[in-house]
């Protein structure tokens, strides 16, 4: 292992956003739960059973493609709503219209809150660079940039494999590991010689399919054996303490 703890022929690394690289997965939980819950609660009532932040999160949305995960979601509920179009209003009761609905509270949430990176993953995102390896963010949200933007760590990335991109190029999403393969493409090596850095188990079953070289969960929400049992390599409570980690 090198001493960024990565096995020695590994020359990229592609880093999931949310929770990764930015605590957004919080943010993108809560918007998940205030659009269901309104969703939910008009739907049936003093009846409504809530959406859970950590457990439906985690089970049906993270790391998935907006839709997906109302999809997902609904489908888990017994609920099954039109598709609809990728411009319906956000109060149009389609697949899009409430994934619209959600990505709305997430824009207002990082213009009115904004976004700092975790520390440790910026010094890591520094010391994986000054090794001289290349460095990707794929994620599965449209908003990527803006993030990266308020952030202030877009200049620590070569490449973005985004939602917008996964679209553009007609990419499946995760639990598929075709954004992961297009990162490391552009970026000039194969999935033998990256090493993908996850937090969702979707993203951990991506980096599995995929074959990458390497596969780092990051547990920041305890759930270290279910990243082991979906494909890590090993897992991590920050970036940082994978500096120094040698074998």
């Amino acid at each position: 292992m090198t001493e960024i703890g990565l096995p020695h022929g590994v020359r990229a690394c592609l880093f999931d956003l949310d929770g990764v690289l930015t605590p957004t997965a919080l943010v993108h939980a809560a918007a998940w739960k205030e659009t269901f819950d309104d969703f939910l609660r008009d739907r049936d009532g003093d009846g409504f059973r809530p959406f859970d932040a950590k457990e439906d999160y985690d089970a049906y949305v993270d790391g998935r493609p907006r839709a997906d995960g109302v999809r997902t979601f609904l489908h888990a509920r017994g609920i099954e709503l039109p598709e609809g179009e990728d411009g319906d209003p956000p109060d149009r009761q389609t697949v899009n219209g409430l994934g619209n609905r959600k990505n709305d509270v997430v824009l207002e949430k990082i213009r009115t809150e904004g976004v700092r990176p975790y520390p440790g993953s910026v010094r890591y995102l520094e010391a994986v660079r000054a090794a001289g390896l290349r460095t990707a963010v794929v994620s599965s949200s449209a908003n990527c940039r803006d993030v990266l933007v308020s952030a202030g760590i877009e200049h620590l990335l070569d490449v973005r494999v985004d939602g917008v991109v996964a679209k553009e190029r007609h990419l499946p999403g995760k639990p598929h590991p075709d954004t992961f393969l297009a990162a490391a493409e552009e970026l000039g090596f194969d999935a033998a010689r990256a090493a993908v850095f996850e937090d969702a188990l979707v993203g951990m079953d991506a980096g599995r399919s995929g074959h990458f070289g390497f596969v780092v969960g990051v547990d920041r929400v305890g759930q270290t054996d279910a990243l082991r049992e979906h494909g890590a390599d090993t897992v991590v409570k920050d970036l940082a303490d994978l500096i120094g980690v040698t074998a």
